[in-house]
C-alpha cells in the first residue's frame, strides 16, 4: 500500500522503548501518529526523560507525535484508594482506562478512525485485560481499535534491539510512584 492508501492510527505510546518496534510492526498498514499521554508517569524528571525518548523515537520513525496536556494529580484522584494495589492490579486497569480513553477522544476529534496502544508490548502486561479497555474506549468514540499482542513474534525482543540501536533511556519500573516503590524493573 502507497502512503496514501494505508488508514490512518493513533497510537498511545507508553514509552520510546516500546513504541519502537510497534511503529516499525505497524508502518506497512498504517499511517501511525504517535500520541503521548502518560500522566501516571512520575516524578517529573522521570517523564520529561521518557517523553524526550519518544520524541527521538518518533524523529527516527518518522511518524507525527502528538503531546496531550499532563495532569498526574487527575490521574491520582482516578487511582485514589488503589495506591496499595499491586503492581498489575486494579490501579493498572484505571491507569489503563485513563489513558485509552483520553487518547480516543484525541483520535476521534482528529478525524482518526483508529486507535492501539504499545502497552502490549511488554511482557509485564496483559494483552486480555489491555485490548478490551482499548476497544471500550475506542468504542465510545465510534472509532475503531487494534486489538493485538504486540510481544508475538519477538516483538519486545526487537524493542530492546531498536532501542539500543537509537541510545534511548530505557526505564525501569511502569511508570507511576508505586511502582517505583514495589521495585516493578523494566516495565516498558
Amino acid at each position: 500500500m502507497s502512503g496514501a492508501d494505508r488508514p490512518e492510527l493513533a497510537l498511545h505510546v507508553c514509552c520510546g522503548p516500546c513504541a519502537t518496534a510497534v511503529i516499525e510492526r505497524l508502518l506497512p498498514e498504517f499511517r501511525v501518529h504517535a500520541v503521548w499521554f502518560n500522566p501516571n508517569i512520575q516524578p517529573a524528571d522521570e517523564h520529561d526523560r521518557r517523553l524526550e525518548a519518544m520524541q527521538t523515537v518518533a524523529r527516527a520513525m518518522g511518524v507525527p507525535l502528538t503531546v496531550l496536556e499532563r495532569d498526574p494529580s487527575a490521574w491520582e484522584r482516578a487511582c485514589a484508594g488503589l495506591m496499595a494495589e499491586p503492581e498489575g492490579g486494579a490501579r493498572c486497569d484505571v491507569c489503563f482506562r485513563m489513558r485509552l480513553a483520553e487518547v480516543a477522544r484525541f483520535a476521534a476529534a482528529a478525524g482518526i478512525g483508529q486507535l492501539a496502544t504499545t502497552l502490549t508490548i511488554s511482557p509485564h502486561k496483559a494483552p486480555d485485560r489491555i485490548n478490551p479497555i482499548g476497544l471500550q474506549a475506542a468504542g465510545e468514540c465510534a472509532i475503531g481499535f487494534l486489538a493485538r499482542d504486540l510481544k508475538q513474534r519477538n516483538g519486545f525482543v526487537r524493542s530492546v534491539q531498536l532501542s539500543r540501536e537509537l541510545a534511548i533511556y530505557r526505564q525501569r519500573y511502569c511508570g507511576c510512584l508505586p511502582s517505583l516503590a514495589t521495585g516493578a524493573g523494566d516495565r516498558g
